[in-house]
């Protein structure tokens, strides 16, 4: 049987285009949706539309088998009524869209924010979802969209990942690679031995394609199936950067109390997210995704991190002039965080 338009909405940002390139490689027609440019594999279209647009989501899926649904504001942009905007409203419009031009398929990426900090770990198919801020919120309003539009005919699978890592990851990423490049003191809070999940986005592209040719809605976590604690995970990326950093504990509490206010103040990058989890707990049971998707981890937490600071090592320069693309695939202003690496600097 033949197989109409994979489209990937947000195929500009950073999870997108290595979707788009696995799709690609696995002989899938492409099309993407989106506001952002980015350099795209022969052939495959684009749509340059915003989400919240009703009428170009619905151009966007005209003879489209299956929608890869990525479009999201992410914590770094700090903004309740876009998050919900985008998140919530531009999953609707696109699951609208996917119902009237019958649609095979949606795959929509949702986020482990859902849960906000759970009471306990492995978080699994039973553990409630109460989200601790904004971002989360918007995200589980689009996960009930999904529900009902299930209701009303439309498969849907709901992915939900932990924190993406992967070549080409920036954001909050990119500040902590600069400051292992330069040899600089990374913080835990703590003793950062919360055990702490992430998960490679070739890995993740891989469940997201195995969801797509399952027919039937479900909700699947997908994450590292090896990790260890955050200072683990970080003290392997100093050791084999080599540079002189080191990790690094500092109280939690009151890191956590200048986190939260120097967010909310626009005087650092960190979002609310980023003060509720860093030093938290939290790892998905990928049990069921293994076993119903036959899917399972290439990569570890200290595999992903080294193979995203070796990217970002090759590509700084290029990094770092970079204007216009998407959060995760941007530079970050370091804000106050520079002053809190110089103060981490007397822990030597």
């Amino acid at each position: 049987m033949s197989e109409g338009v994979h489209l990937v909405t947000g195929g500009a940002g950073y999870f997108g285009t290595l979707l788009v390139d696995a799709l690609v490689s696995a002989g899938k027609k492409v099309r993407i949706l989106d506001i952002a440019d980015a350099d795209l594999p022969a052939g495959v279209e684009k749509v340059r539309a915003d989400i919240r647009d009703r009428a170009a989501v619905e151009r966007a899926c005209e003879g489209v088998s299956v929608v890869h649904h990525n479009v999201a504001l992410v914590p770094l942009a700090k903004d309740k009524q876009a998050f919900f905007a985008v998140n919530e409203g531009g999953t609707k419009n696109l699951l609208e869209a996917a119902l009237r031009q019958k649609v095979r398929k949606v795959v929509s990426m949702s986020s482990s924010a859902v849960y906000g900090a759970p009471d306990k770990n492995p978080v699994d198919d039973e553990t409630p979802r109460i989200p601790g801020e904004d971002y989360g919120r918007a995200k589980l309003a689009a996960e009930r969209l999904c529900k009902q539009y299930v209701e009303r005919g439309v498969d849907v699978t709901v992915i939900r990942p932990r924190t993406i890592m992967g070549h080409g990851r920036l954001g909050i990423m990119q500040i902590l690679f600069e400051w292992v490049r330069e040899g600089k003191n990374i913080p835990v809070l703590g003793r950062g031995d919360n055990l702490y999940q992430f998960v490679h986005a070739d890995d993740l592209a891989s469940a997201c394609i195995k969801a797509a040719d399952r027919p039937g809605a479900s909700t699947y976590n997908v994450g590292a199936e090896k990790f260890g604690t955050m200072r683990e995970t970080l003290e392997a990326l100093c050791a084999y950067a080599g540079t002189g950093s080191k990790v690094v504990s500092v109280p939690g509490g009151p890191a956590v109390a200048m986190m939260k206010l120097t967010s909310r103040i626009g005087a650092s990058p960190l979002g609310a997210y980023h003060a509720l989890m860093y030093g938290r707990e939290m790892y998905f049971d990928v049990s069921r995704t293994k076993r119903e998707l036959g899917w399972s981890a290439r990569f570890s937490n200290e595999e992903m991190f080294v193979d995203s600071y070796d990217w970002y090592l090759r590509h700084r320069t290029e990094v770092l002039g970079r204007t216009g693309a998407s959060h995760h695939r941007s530079p970050v202003k370091q804000g106050v965080l520079s002053a809190v690496s110089k103060a981490l600097d007397f822990a030597r």
